[in-house]
């Protein structure tokens, strides 16, 4: 089978630094990936490789099943048979809406590019703005613009790098959602590259957490935060705090709201810890893991962030560890208030300190 995108332990390096180190990776047909992560950790040279104006190290890149990357081997961008959005639009300011979207099928007969061109023109609900110029639109309407001038010539794969990081952030979220509908439209594969994870979340079936040119996780976004596999991407992915636990002279592990599991045969192992002897652990605690309960532990409310629908706390529990809590808008109490709380877990995600 020949996947969209196919990278095999691909290393990218400027000089005798490493930026991109031994990574892997599958892109499905139709499906819609991100590379996710801080900053300087190499997501975007890996695209920039992808793309073709990076060369590689070591590894291979393949497209469609065909290399296009290799030690002393780079294809060129060109004839690569992606796509690709940049994060300013690169809109020709020189050309209507329509001679920019027409750019990438020249080849085409006149009719067969009118017809595309309004063909997508429509699939982004902007059927009468082809005559407009680009500083006659807004800028998401330049965002979509940009996309379907990037979809125009059907490409292999659409690579997408931070498309919507100079937008605000309510418009990045609804933008990464329509941007998800119209790729599935139109039956794309693609890459996304960004530091957001709202955008991830919204946008990507598959994310990949990168850290220090290695992909940490390749995986869907609920299991990054239910079942990240290390402390890296626990701590990245989402909000929480880390809960430290012990073991009590009977073998139970127990927690600040008493007993977690009643031995360690019952521990999550797939987070590559394992407890022995006296080894500490701390457990990964979400917001939303904290429930108010009558009989639970008090807590002092020590900070709160009210964020419409819901309020965000910091609460410290009487050893003086803080923890975070998120409750409905309404449920507004004040800095110092005492409340009593517990835990209410799926999953434990456990690590040793």
């Amino acid at each position: 089978m020949h996947y969209p995108l196919e990278l095999q332990q691909v290393h990218v390096a400027y000089g005798e630094t490493r930026v991109v180190r031994g990574v892997s990776l599958v892109l499905q047909p139709g499906e819609i990936g991100c590379l996710l992560g801080p900053s300087g950790c190499g997501k975007t040279t890996l695209l920039r490789a992808i793309a073709g104006f990076e060369p590689v190290r070591k590894g291979h890149i393949l497209i469609r099943g065909e290399k296009v990357s290799e030690a002393h081997y780079t294809l060129v961008p060109e004839k690569r048979g992606i796509g690709m959005v940049f994060q300013d639009f690169a809109l020709f300011p020189h050309l209507s809406v329509a001679r920019n979207i027409e750019f990438g099928i020249a080849h085409l007969p006149a009719g067969e590019r009118r017809s595309r061109v309004e063909e997508l023109l429509r699939l982004v609900e902007l059927p009468h703005i082809g005559g407009c110029y680009p500083h006659e639109l807004s800028g998401g309407q330049q965002q979509r613009v940009a996309l379907i001038r990037a979809l125009a010539p059907k490409p292999a794969l659409l690579l997408l790098d931070e498309p919507f990081s100079s937008m605000d952030v309510d418009l990045r979220e609804s933008l990464a959602r329509e941007v998800r509908h119209i790729l599935r439209r139109e039956k794309t594969s693609a890459l996304l590259v960004t530091h957001d994870q709202s955008e991830a979340f919204a946008m990507a079936d598959r994310i990949a957490v990168m850290q220090e040119g290695v992909i940490r996780q390749w995986d869907s976004a609920y299991n990054l935060y239910h079942n990240p596999v290390d402390r890296f991407v626990a701590g990245f992915i989402g909000q929480g705090v880390w809960l430290p636990i012990l073991r009590d002279s009977g073998g139970m592990l127990q927690s600040e709201f008493g007993p977690l599991v009643p031995d360690s045969s019952e521990l999550p192992h797939q987070y590559g810890t394992e407890v022995v002897g006296d080894r500490a652990l701390e457990m990964l605690l979400r917001p939303d893991d904290v429930v108010r309960r009558d009989d639970g532990v008090p807590a002092e409310v020590i900070e709160k962030s009210f964020r419409g629908a819901d309020i965000l706390y910091r609460l410290r529990l009487p050893s003086g560890t803080d923890i975070l809590y998120i409750t409905k808008g309404h449920n507004d109490l004040p800095v110092g208030a005492s409340l009593p709380v517990a835990i209410q877990m799926n999953e434990l995600v456990l690590f040793t300190s």
